[in-house]
């Protein structure tokens, strides 16, 4: 057979070990022993669970943090579910809002948890810090599109997560919220909810067993849309859900706003919801640019307000009325 070395030292062409390329954006080598400098890989395949790609298709753990915009789309995630749980009780719960309080402040309490216990069984163990995997495009979401087929008949599946654990965090928050509620609220409503009748008592209950798995779907199907575009869904949402509230509960003066308190906690809840979003977009990288644009949050209510009493429909058809 030929020698490694020729008489000048240098390797022959015919003894150079040449692995086959590693097909496909998303497929990599595992490294199955590291002898001092020397690494040993493995066939190229998926990666395991908490490791992605490296430039040269080497399988490396994810040992980063999330950064500010990542624990932004956490936070995101985590408030749609709470908010949707304070809207439904709020639907259902009419006019006797006695029990209504408290059944916002547990369903505030059950989303808590489950975050905390999310954070805690999430890798490392035992810690409110996450390791994660850096979000690099789009396509690192949805890896399972792209499986090589290497002579067009066989797929090499090469399908993992490879923003660990942005994707896979969510459901196991979801599946926390869902079981802390089956184990809380029904006990809660059932001593509170007197005033409400047996056939409505339990309907926020029923709502939210309907909103999580359309959460859960709309997290496996669009994670990755959500993740670049949460910012502006928020405050598209939150405007339209101010102008919609504030037309419903007739507001069309500060007076009428400070005459109900429920109507200033949704009013400042509103608020919290701009500032998170101009927060989102501006990511507060350069703080002095950013955090006057936090100014601007009380802008579309004032801005309701003051336009209000020239948008009144009686008003208009009563004007429009007399020029005929």
């Amino acid at each position: 057979g030929p020698e490694r070395r020729g008489d000048a030292g240098c390797a022959l062409p015919a003894a150079v070990d040449v692995q086959p390329a590693c097909l496909g954006l998303y497929c990599g080598r595992t490294v199955l022993s590291v002898n001092g400098s020397v690494e040993t890989y493995g066939d190229c395949g998926v990666c395991p669970r908490g490791q992605r790609t490296d430039d040269n298709k080497i399988c490396r753990e994810c040992m980063g943090s999330p950064d500010r915009y990542d624990w932004l789309y956490l936070g995101f995630m985590a408030l749609l579910p709470l908010v949707l749980h304070w809207f439904f009780i709020e639907w259902y719960s009419g006019k006797k809002s006695s029990s209504a309080l408290l059944q916002h402040v547990t369903a505030l309490f059950e989303c808590s948890v489950a975050a905390i216990v999310t954070l805690l069984v999430s890798d490392p163990v035992g810690s409110l810090h996450i390791r994660s995997c850096r979000v690099k495009k789009l396509s690192d979401w949805y890896t399972m599109l792209y499986n090589p087929s290497p002579d067009y008949i066989t797929t090499v599946h090469c399908t993992h997560e490879a923003v660990y654990p942005l994707y896979t965090i969510v459901f196991i928050y979801y599946a926390f919220c869902l079981v802390l509620m089956m184990l809380l609220r029904p006990l809660l409503v059932k001593k509170i909810a007197c005033g409400l009748g047996k056939s409505d008592r339990f309907k926020s209950i029923y709502a939210a067993l309907y909103f999580f798995p359309i959460l859960t779907v709309l997290q496996a199907v669009g994670g990755g849309l959500l993740y670049y575009a949460f910012p502006y869904i928020i405050l598209v949402l939150s405007l339209v859900t101010l102008a919609v509230y504030m037309s419903a509960s007739e507001v069309e003066s500060f007076k009428d706003l400070l005459v109900r308190k429920k109507r200033l906690v949704v009013l400042f809840s509103h608020w919290l919801l701009h500032a998170y979003g101009i927060i989102s977009i501006s990511k507060l990288d350069k703080l002095e640019q950013d955090l006057p644009l936090l100014a601007l949050v009380p802008a579309p209510a004032l801005f309701y307000v003051l336009t209000a009493k020239y948008t009144e429909p009686s008003r208009i058809l009563s004007e429009g009325g007399n020029g005929h």
